[in-house]
Formats: C-alpha cells, structure tokens, sequence
C-alpha cells in the first residue's frame, strides 16, 4: 500500500471513529453506568491522534491530544460527562470531523472554523484546569487520594492488597566488592516515598567460619508509599539490576489504573506482555528474564509446551494475579475483534457497482441463451442453459447482497439529531429504534438520509406539542419520536412516528383553501386532506424558523421516494400522533420479474408485487367493466391498452394480473402472460423522466425495450378512478330518482 492508499484508509477509518464516538457519547449521556462507553470514546480519539500523527496531521493531533486529555479524565473519574460536558464534546466530534475532511481535500481552515477551533479548545483546557473535578468541588489533590474503583479485581484479592509498593531485593554476592552500599538504595527510595517498613533478611547469611567480610549477603523486604511508577522503582537499583535478584509488587491504588491503561490500549497491542509493559504493571527488564525463564521451561522434554508467561511471572512474584488476569481478558478482547475484523473486508463502492453492472449484463445474456435453447428445441442445449441461468440466479443473488446493509446505522445517527433540535426547540425528546437489522440496499440508504432527516424535523417542530401543552393533555413529559422499518411483500416499509398532537385537518384544509389548492366548497377525504401537505409551497407554521416554515419540505420528500421508485402516505390520528409510512423496493439494480404482453409491447412488473393472475370473464370485457369481483372483493381494473394508447386487439381473451401495493389491491389488464423472469434495471432518460405509469426499462433476451411499470402509481390510479366511478354513478342514481 503507497501512502495515499494508507492516507485515504485513514481518512475512512476516522470518519468511522467519529461515529464511534458520537454513538458512544449519546449512550453515555442517557445511561449512568457507561464505562465500556468512556472507554470506547477515549480508545477512538487515541486512535485518531496516533494515526493523523503519522501521516504529519498536526491541526488534527494537537485538537485530538486537548479532546483526548479531557476524556482520561472523564476515564479516571475526575469529571462527571454530564451538563454541558457531552454537549462540548459532541462540538469536538463536529470540529474533529471538519478537520478530517479538510485535510482529505487538502484545504485549510476557513477564519471561522479556525476561530472556532480555538474557543472549543478553550472550553476545553477549562476542564483540565487544577480544581475542576467530578463533582466540581472535589481538587485534584483530594482527588489524588480517593480510593479508586477496582475495575473488576475481585473483593478478596483487592483485601489482599494495601496501598505500599512491596519491594523485595537480594543484593549479589559481589555488591560489596563492585563499590556498592546496599544502604544507599534504601535511602535512594525514600526519596520517592515514604518506606512504611523496611526488614532486614540475614537467612542467606553462612556460619561465621564461613562468612566472607567483602561477600554481600543481605537482603530487604520493604514496603513503600509513594505515587510513582514501577519503572521509576526498578531505575534506582539499576547499577546493581545484573547483580541482584529484584521483585516488585504493585499496590492496591494500581490496580485500578493498570486495568484503565489496559482497556486504553489501541487493538493492535495482543501479546500479553506488552499489554502489561505498556499499563506499567510490568517493566521491558521483567518482561525480559520471564520470556528467557520461558525459553528455558522445558529442559526435561524439548516436546513439552512452554510454561505460560502470566503464570511465570506469578510464581517470580512480579506481577499479581488480578493485574493478569485482567491482561488476559483484554487479550482476549482484542483477539476476539481481530478474528471478527479477518471475516470482514473493505471494498470501493465503485468496485462493487461495477460487479453489479457486470451481473446485470451476464443477466440479459443469459436470458438470450435460454431463448436461443429454447428456439432450438436441443435438449441437452436446453438442459445446458437452464443451468447456466441457475448459476446466474446465484451470482445475482450473491452479488446484490454484498451491497445490503442494516439500517440500524442510519436510524442511530438522528439520536444526534433529535437530542440537537430538542434543545434548540426546548422540549424533551427521545428517540426509540426498532427494526435497525432490516436490510436494503446500499444505494437506497444513501438516497434515504435526506428524507428521513425532514420527516424526523418535522415530527419535533409541528408534531411533537410544548411542555405545557402535553401537561394539560396528561401526556408523559417527555415525547417520543419512533424510527422502525421492517419488510412488506417484497419492499421495505419505513415509518417515523411521533406521539404529538396530530395533524389538524380543519387548519390544514383552510391553508389549502387560502393558497388556492382546493376549492372552499370541496369535499375531501381524510386521505386526500392528509395529502396537501405534499403540496409544494404548503406550510402551517405560524413564522419561519431554522427548521421549518419555509414551505419546503414534504413536497421534497415525496419527489425523493418517488424517484426510488416508493411511495409515502400519512395517518395521523389528533391528540395521539402521526405516522409518516415511506415504503420502497429492496433494490435498485436487479429484480426478479413477471412479463406481460399488450400487443407488440412488453411491460415488466417485480414478482414481489404479483398476488395472482386470472382470466377476465368474457362479460367483463364485453361490458368493458373497470371492476372485477373477485373472492368476495371488488378489484379495481387498469387496461394497459387504453392508459398507453395501444391499437386495438383482436386478443380472443385478455388476461388480469392482480397486483399489491401496501394495502391496496389493482388488476392491469393484459392481452398475454409470459412469465417470470430476471430484470435489470436501466433507467430511463430526461425525456421520459415524466412518463406516468412507467419506472424504468430493461432489455429482454430477444433483444427487445420491456418497460418496467411503476406499480404503486398504477395502483394509485385504479383507486382513483375507481372512486370517481362510483361517484359518478351514485350521482347519476340521484338524478334519475329526482326526475322520477
């Protein structure tokens, strides 16, 4: 990998951490007990700054170290992530963010945004200041003596376990001769601390026959009180470290920070050793002679497995067991993610639209193939397609699931969004996803953010009431606005829901009035009402704010589902809420579909939308009925013919293919059924891009332009015309009655 594919991994992978961060700090915001949170915050802003460094991102480093600096705070609980804390850090997110992308355009600072970097920092290094604590009271140096949380270490062990360092040494037998004064080491560590104990151990000392007045046989156990680290103990006997055997222990308040130390970790770091060395419960001298005692374990059998390493360092005294096993577990950890990161690999969005386009052409030929077998009544061609149309099938299939994903991603980033628009609006609102594992495509949760974004502002500035207002109607204070999706026949079903106050019809007909959109004597449906806010230009908003009252919005919305082939419809309900229901096709790109034929033409409509096919009774075409009675139902007809135009047929029977859309049931009319098959979709140009009825088109295996019809507006359609039918005849009924 050269650098700028290592400097654009980066960007991607920081763009990741962001959202990591952003995720983390609205859960860490609404859940007391959010350590793996605090963690997980600290771990992504590490991981940022290390990685801008290597690549010279010092703007990115130096705001990163100061965001990085206030969270080992918030880790090591010398700051509460409430009040204004979240929101500042949220901002640090946003600026990070800006930072990022304008070092991926190789652009500077804009004077505002450089401006703004600098205040953030400065409410920042606010809260690293001496005397600003976790409960804003609290300084640093009582801070300093408050006994630390024990980070899973287990109550027997921690009881096992004071606050001294204990230090055990045995000095070699030629520290006397080599110009050393055992003495002055224990004065030397005095200067560190305070030596609670210092004992003196004469067992190595021989019978005084035997005894050498320049051989050094002196040992100490001591215990010693001081705010130090192990490397600075190991440092004071470096002259003697070759000639002495030396073992440090790590007190109680240690323990706590090596576990913090260890969670900080990036996950690059999985030997056990350096887990320990870089949380400072082990020094690269220790870690040294255990890995050589290691080596040298299984002197009796070469075939037998080393000692582990966490158990040598144990048994020498070196490390305790809650300080290792707290080193295995984040071991294990990291082990874990990194088999989970080798199932999974990253791939341009290019390189796999590219694949799709490549399916889509082995597609249509395939189905040329399968005509051309079919036409040439070979049986072993015959078979020979049909199995290659299988496989294409699988690749197809194969290939369009590599670009679904969750939408869970997508519904968890408005938590950002809602808790910014309530307080801007001054209410209170909360956000609850379900349905965040539904798959669609790729290119349709791009295409959805938009839309779902107006809808969800939508929700919080008209739909969701004031604080006085849901008082007097006795609703919970605080609001909600719901995000859920699930599958429908084939489709993808989205719904944003809030429990406000509804849409009030009456208002919203008296707008439509004033803006000329309806007549004042008009008689409309709840549906029809419900639908004017769609309209383009329509508003109910008293003034214009940041958020709405421009009248641009719905109208937006509806235009953008509509060109991914979906449809949206409102229910609204006064006094309860509103539910904005936005249903789209799984894909964009390749579809299973069902032929039809209307004189020369061919039209194709997605398999997943066909209920069932029948033959319209010779009455029905006879009496040329825009009805079908059907199982005890009425199923409004659509003749293809007659909607595009088409000549005349000389059809001996016409054929029905009944259709769902939601709810909603239609029957197209049709002079033949050819079947299923396999539809790319190509897009229709400029010049058609207002064609009613019609979504897009794909080339059959004969070579021939099937164009694919756009169901929900057929379906719209049959119902309208189906209802202006019986308002018709019902109006002709009266008539004839009052002329009676």
């Amino acid at each position: 990998m050269n650098l700028d594919q290592a400097l654009h991994t980066f960007f991607d992978e920081a763009r990741d951490m962001l959202h990591v961060m952003e995720e983390a700090l609205m859960r860490a915001e609404n859940i007391e007990s959010a350590e793996d949170d605090i963690h997980a915050l600290f771990r992504a802003a590490h991981t940022i700054k290390g990685s801008a460094g290597l690549f010279g991102l010092e703007a990115i480093v130096a705001f990163t170290h100061v965001t990085e600096s206030v969270l080992d705070r918030v880790r090591n609980q010398e700051l509460l992530l409430d009040g204004e804390l979240p929101g500042l850090l949220l901002s640090c997110c946003d600026q990070i963010s800006l930072l990022v992308e304008s070092a991926a355009r190789n652009e500077a600072l804009s004077e505002a945004d450089r401006i703004n970097n600098e205040q953030i920092v400065l409410l920042l290094e606010q809260y690293l200041q001496d005397g600003v604590s976790a409960h804003g009271t609290q300084t640093e140096s009582e801070s300093a003596v408050k006994p630390q949380e024990n980070d899973g270490v287990s109550d027997d062990a921690q009881n096992a376990l004071n606050d001294c360092w204990h230090i055990s040494i045995r000095f070699g037998i030629d520290t006397f001769r080599n110009g050393m004064d055992p003495l002055s080491f224990i004065r030397y560590l005095a200067l560190l601390g305070q030596l609670d104990h210092v004992e003196l151990l004469s067992t190595a000392l021989p019978e005084s026959a035997a005894m050498d007045p320049e051989s050094c046989y002196l040992g100490f156990e001591i215990r010693l009180r001081a705010d130090t680290d192990k490397a600075m103990i190991e440092n004071v006997f470096e002259f003697v470290r070759d000639d002495c055997t030396l073992r440090i222990l790590a007190p109680h308040s240690k323990l706590g920070e090596f576990a913090r130390h260890m969670q900080s970790l990036p996950e690059d770091v999985s030997l056990l050793g350096e887990i320990l060395v870089r949380c400072g419960a082990l020094t690269r001298n220790e870690l040294t002679q255990a890995l050589a005692l290691q080596e040298r374990s299984p002197e009796a059998d070469e075939a037998a497995p080393k000692a582990p390493l966490g158990e040598i360092l144990v048994n020498q005294g070196v490390l305790s067991q809650p300080v290792l096993n707290t080193a295995l577990e984040k071991q294990k950890q990291t082990q874990d993610k990194r088999n989970q990161e080798l199932k999974l690999i990253k791939v341009h969005a290019d390189k796999l639209d590219h694949l799709i386009n490549l399916v889509g052409e082995l597609v249509i030929a395939g189905a040329s193939a399968q005509l051309i077998g079919q036409r040439a009544t070979d049986p072993l061609l015959n078979e020979a397609t049909s199995t290659v149309t299988k496989l294409v099938e699988q690749i197809r299939d194969g290939a369009l699931r590599l670009r679904m994903v969750q939408i869970g991603e997508t519904f968890n980033r408005f938590q950002r969004v809602v808790r910014d628009i309530a307080r801007e609006l001054g209410k209170d609102v909360t956000l609850k996803v379900s349905g965040a594992e539904t798959e669609l495509d790729k290119s349709m949760v791009e295409k959805i953010s938009d839309p779902l974004m107006h809808l969800v502002r939508n929700a919080m500035d008209h739909g969701i009431e004031s604080a006085d207002v849901r008082a007097a109607h006795d609703k919970p204070d605080t609001a909600t606005v719901y995000l859920n999706a699930y599958h429908d026949s084939g489709s993808i079903v989205i719904e944003v829901s809030d429990d406000g106050g509804g849409i009030n019809r009456a208002r919203v007909f008296s707008k439509a009035v004033e803006k000329g959109l309806v007549a004042a004597d008009a008689t409309l449906s709840d549906h029809e009402i419900l639908n004017l806010i769609m309209e383009p230009g329509f508003s109910t908003a008293a003034q214009v704010t940041n958020l709405s009252g421009r009248g641009v919005g719905m109208d937006v919305v509806k235009r953008n589902i509509e060109q991914l082939r979906g449809s949206i419809e409102l229910s609204s309900e006064e006094g309860v809420g509103t539910t904005v229901r936005i249903r789209l096709p799984l894909t964009l790109a390749i579809i299973d579909g069902f032929l039809m034929r209307v004189g020369q033409a061919s039209y194709v409509v997605p398999l997943d939308l066909v209920e069932e096919c029948v033959e319209l009774p010779r009455d029905a075409i006879n009496q040329h009925h825009s009805y079908l009675p059907l199982r005890g139902t009425v199923l409004p007809l659509l003749r293809l013919r007659e909607l595009f135009e088409l000549e005349q047929s000389s059809a001996p029977r016409e054929n029905v293919v009944v259709v769902r859309w939601g709810q909603v049931r239609a029957g197209l009319v049709v002079d033949a059924l050819l079947g299923e098959l396999q539809t790319v979709i190509k897009p229709l140009g400029m010049l058609f891009s207002q064609l009613r009825g019609v979504s897009g088109s794909t080339i059959l295996g004969s070579g021939e332009v099937g164009l694919i019809l756009d169901v929900p507006a057929l379906v719209d359609l049959a119902t309208v015309q189906e209802m202006q039918q019986t308002e018709h005849a019902s109006g002709r009924r009266i008539t004839a009655k009052m002329a009676s």
